[in-house]
């Protein structure tokens, strides 16, 4: 397994991909915490009422991290 910093780093990279397009939209996200494979993060903003906030963390925020951090198994929304 590759160094936590090294990790920490590549996921941090894919969310500030991310977060153009959440703030496109009025919305933010905050990098919680990586432990046991699952990123934990709070959606922000509009993203907070919004009706595709499912869609956005597992069809958009979770499917990128798993694809370029293999170390990624899941994401968490922490509210």
């Amino acid at each position: 397994m590759r160094e936590e910093s090294k990790i920490l780093k590549d996921i941090n990279k894919v969310l500030e991909k991310v977060r153009p397009y959440l703030n496109s939209e009025g919305g933010d996200l905050e990098f919680v915490k990586f432990e046991n494979g699952i990123v934990y993060v709070r959606l922000l903003g509009a993203c907070v009422d919004c009706s595709a906030i499912d869609f956005t963390l597992k069809e958009g925020i979770e499917q990128l991290l798993i694809e370029y951090v293999p170390e990624v198994v899941e994401v968490q929304n922490v509210i």
